[in-house]
């Protein structure tokens, strides 16, 4: 059976909402990455060294990442010589195929740590403009429509604006903000909200932090004391540290995965404004350069636009017309 049916057969079950949300927001990268490659088949007829380079480029300039992308590389001119592939048009499959493989670690959960007695806290960090507190308001309205009581905790204290814009979301998702003054200490806001959590039988508390203080230390300190304050009330929380990353920031997100990796207990990560960028690669450099899951992507503006993230969905919504012709060529 080929890659492509298998693929098709994997997300049948799922509900065409979600292929059509992914097949939608990645359309730039397609329209940029699948539009540069069919460029490049009809440029070169035959697989050679100068095709790979090419490809080579055209992959780094989609922030797929220099690592990523060498060893990719060196895969395909494998397959190329086990399959011997001479037409370009041929490889293309072999292409996706190959990415797909990047994307699914074995045994790795890309689903949200809930806890099924007692409350489930789930941090999230990431630098200012990324956003972060519309993934919060996004995620809350997620968790209500699976019938959950939810809370978001105001912890973003440093930032103007930060604790207006929660409570904007709050109003419109129809749940509790917990907040204290601009300039309060975030572990006493933190300590607030899981008090205030508890009294209500909340079954998901959702807690902002600050993006930016004076400096990373500052921040990565701050972040360690709201944490503390978190584990001390809820033994075994955060249940989840979310990273929020914007994906038009490229490989400047990459750089921010690694200082936040290394410095809090990353569970998971968020990719924000897929939808807006022509270079979704950076999905595959995250995957495959850091220890950490992509847990949901954002493919749009709507309130029900953030998705878990879904490796054969990722692929299907880039490679679909690719694999399409692929497909009518082996029954032809």
């Amino acid at each position: 059976m080929s890659f492509f049916k298998k693929l098709k057969e994997k997300i049948v079950n799922q509900t065409n909402d979600v292929t059509e949300k992914f097949k939608s927001g990645l359309g730039k990268t397609r329209e940029s990455f699948v539009g540069k490659m069919n460029e490049l088949v009809y440029k070169y007829r035959k697989v050679d060294e100068d095709f790979f380079e090419e490809l080579e480029e055209l992959l780094i300039s989609a922030d797929v990442g220099v690592t990523t992308v060498l060893e990719l590389i060196d895969e395909l001119k494998d397959e190329v010589r086990l399959r011997n592939i001479k037409d370009t048009k041929d490889i293309q499959p072999v292409i996706s195929e190959k990415l797909a493989e990047l994307l699914s670690k074995d045994g790795e959960s890309v689903s949200l740590n809930m806890q099924t007695d007692g409350m489930t806290v789930i941090l999230f960090v990431g630098v200012n403009g990324v956003g972060k507190t519309t993934t919060i308001g996004k995620m809350a309205h997620m968790l209500k429509e699976e019938g959950k009581k939810v809370m978001l905790a105001a912890g973003d204290t440093f930032r103007a604006g930060a604790i207006e814009q929660l409570e904007v979301w709050g109003e419109r998702v129809g749940v509790d903000v917990i907040k204290q003054q601009a300039g309060s200490d975030p572990a006493a806001v933190m300590y607030d909200a899981v008090q205030a959590a508890k009294s209500r039988n909340v079954d998901v508390l959702l807690c902002d932090t600050a993006g930016r203080l004076q400096n990373k230390v500052n921040l990565m300190k701050e972040l360690e004391k709201v944490k503390r304050v978190i584990e001390r009330e809820v033994p075994g929380a955060p249940h989840e540290v979310l990273l929020v990353l914007d994906a038009t920031t490229g490989q400047n997100a990459m750089s921010q995965a690694k200082t936040f990796g290394q410095t809090t207990d990353v569970s998971g990560i968020v990719l924000t404004k897929l939808d807006g960028t022509a270079k979704g690669g950076i999905v595959l450099a995250i995957r495959h350069e850091l220890d950490i899951p992509v847990k949901f992507v954002g493919l749009g503006e709507k309130m029900d636009d953030l998705q878990p993230f879904d490796s054969e969905q990722f692929v299907y919504g880039l490679f679909k017309d690719v694999l399409e012709a692929a497909e009518e060529q082996e029954q032809g």
